[in-house]
């Protein structure tokens, strides 16, 4: 198991997301250790804007050490306005590897669940069973791209296994939670030559699957079929998931004219 790197504080915490879906978000973590290389849309802005100067520093989580005193002055403010609110959008809740993550991040959900307030989670780490003990209208779901172990640690050298990352959730799945997977961002073939329905059947148990291109990669971009490819790829999940009434979400900009 690995320790933070240390402890930052911030003055807010809730915030809306202004996407194209989800209400309110947290970021209780400044960085990620999974050090994802799509490229990282998070690490790219937090650089961007002089919150991160280099990749290591980005491996190396900082906690917000007052985000449970955050919530309980944000929530009675907002929880008549929030639909729910999404962990995480620029960092992961349940970081693979850090103990101090997964618990605070236990302990903001239990928050907001005491008011009846939704969260909708999404990692590369490890869901923990005891989020079966919360809010039944929660959504627990995964990112998964590839069921290629060596694509995995090529591009997400520091997330969970996917066969481990994938237990978890059919774990909770049967414990009767709501499950999702985000397959996004999915790459085109030039990067890895694999099956879509062999995803999509691997996660089939789950409530909803949200599906989206890759984005930022000069790889991509090079590839000349990639619009047709998007494409393809999008109506297949449509139909899956239209024949085996699973929820589905296409990401904006995936599919195009």
């Amino acid at each position: 198991m690995m320790k933070v790197g240390g402890y930052i504080r911030r003055k807010t915490m809730l915030y809306e997301t202004g996407v194209e879906y989800g209400d309110y978000t947290m970021n209780h973590i400044l960085g990620c250790a999974h050090g994802c290389l799509y490229p990282c849309y998070a690490f790219m802005m937090k650089r961007r804007f002089g919150q991160i100067k280099t990749y290591h520093e980005w491996l190396q989580p900082y906690l917000v050490s007052n985000t449970l005193e955050l919530l309980d002055k944000e929530i009675p403010k907002l929880k008549d306005k929030i639909q729910s609110v999404q962990l995480c959008f620029t960092t992961d809740p349940f970081m693979y590897g850090y103990p101090e993550i997964q618990e605070m991040s236990l302990a903001a959900i239990q928050r907001l669940n005491d008011e009846h307030i939704k969260c909708c989670i999404l990692t590369k780490g490890i869901l923990p069973i005891k989020l079966n003990d919360l809010y039944r209208e929660n959504e627990y779901g995964i990112t998964l791209i590839s069921l290629n172990e060596d694509y995995r640690k090529k591009t997400e050298p520091g997330a969970a296994p996917i066969k481990k990352r994938l237990a978890a959730l059919k774990t909770l799945h049967d414990a009767g939670c709501k499950t999702w997977v985000s397959i996004e961002p999915y790459p085109t073939p030039n990067l890895i030559n694999q099956s879509l329905e062999e995803i999509l059947e691997t996660v089939s148990f789950v409530d909803r699957i949200i599906f989206g291109r890759m984005n930022y990669n000069k790889t991509v971009s090079a590839y000349k079929e990639n619009r047709c490819f998007y494409n393809d790829c999008a109506e297949k999940v449509i139909a899956f998931c239209e024949e085996r009434n699973i929820s589905y979400h296409i990401k904006a900009k995936t599919q195009t004219k």
